[in-house]
């Protein structure tokens, strides 16, 4: 009897051929793929980190300055708003840094900003700054506060603008003190203070928006009465570097590190999971977690941005 070698798909009751299996991929090449997949996550971060600090780093500006509006307007009609560099129901304690402490309004430039205790790069996130070891607006003395020029809403991206003669008000838990613009100074450029006046110094960075390289003081003088001024319980010795013009928050840097490893890693896992799961039940996870780590990401390396930038 003869035996013929016919094709399966030939045989009575059997499927339609099929080819056999190709080569599984090389572990070199699954390598190549993973990493190649994981720097092109690593890019689109990158870029995700540069348009939160230029665009939408303004929402969370907004969303804090609508929240502290609400809360330090509250305590001016409760009349328990700071009136000095300690907490009103205890003397013996500073503010906290990010205390709502004034609201300053600039016609000329459209700005209406909670001004916030500190000038850290956190704080200045929220909105302006006032540096702690100076007055607060309306007081005797010189008072300063910090706002950003580019990022966060970038408050005091416009005090360039300002001329002599223009207006302004500060209100604080003393009232409404009216300031009028004297001088506008770059760098170092001195200013003659007289002695048992108030005085408001607006501090912004100068040069490149996101390359700063200087500073930007606008000196205005308070026209209307000046208030009474606690005793000043904190010094130059007590300002932190991230506090002074254009530092930055170096403490941020550990968990940076840490989130950032976080980053990678999970890119990773990402990559490897998606030449097993396929590309959109891979996605599908990857939105929430990539989302989450980014944010936690970048709220770091924001911090480690000048200040006032």
């Amino acid at each position: 009897m003869t035996v013929t070698n016919a094709p399966l798909s030939s045989v009575p009751g059997a499927g339609p051929a099929q080819d056999p299996p190709g080569p599984l991929m090389r572990p070199a090449g699954r390598a190549r793929e993973v990493a190649g997949t994981t720097l092109w996550i690593l890019a689109l971060c990158l870029l995700g980190f540069a348009v939160w600090v230029v665009v939408f780093s303004r929402l969370y500006y907004d969303r804090a300055q609508a929240d502290s509006y609400a809360n330090f307007r509250t305590t001016l009609e409760q009349a328990v708003a700071p009136t000095g560099p300690t907490q009103p129901y205890n003397p013996a304690l500073l503010l906290t840094p990010g205390t709502p402490v004034a609201l300053l309004n600039i016609p000329e430039i459209g700005l209406n900003a909670v001004v916030f205790e500190g000038t850290s790069g956190q704080v200045l996130e929220n909105g302006p700054g006032h540096f702690r070891d100076t007055p607060l607006p309306g007081q005797d003395g010189i008072s300063v506060i910090y706002g950003r020029r580019v990022t966060y809403g970038g408050p005091f991206g416009g005090i360039s603008k300002l001329r002599p003669g223009d207006t302004f008000t500060a209100t604080t838990g003393q009232g409404v003190s009216h300031y009028k613009v004297v001088d506008m100074r770059q760098g170092g450029d001195p200013y003659s203070f007289i002695s048992g006046q108030g005085y408001l110094t607006l501090v912004t960075a100068d040069g490149p928006d996101l390359a700063p390289s200087g500073l930007l003081r606008v000196d205005a003088e308070l026209t209307s009465k000046a208030y009474p001024a606690p005793a000043m319980v904190v010094t130059s010795a007590d300002i932190t570097p991230g506090e002074a013009p254009l530092g930055t928050d170096t403490p941020a840097l550990v968990p940076l590190v840490l989130w950032g490893a976080c980053l990678v890693l999970a890119a990773s896992a990402l990559s490897w999971f998606r030449q097993r799961w396929g590309r959109w039940q891979v996605w599908i996870v990857a939105v929430p977690v990539m989302g989450f780590l980014f944010l936690s990401v970048a709220d770091q390396a924001a911090l480690l941005l000048p200040n006032l930038m």
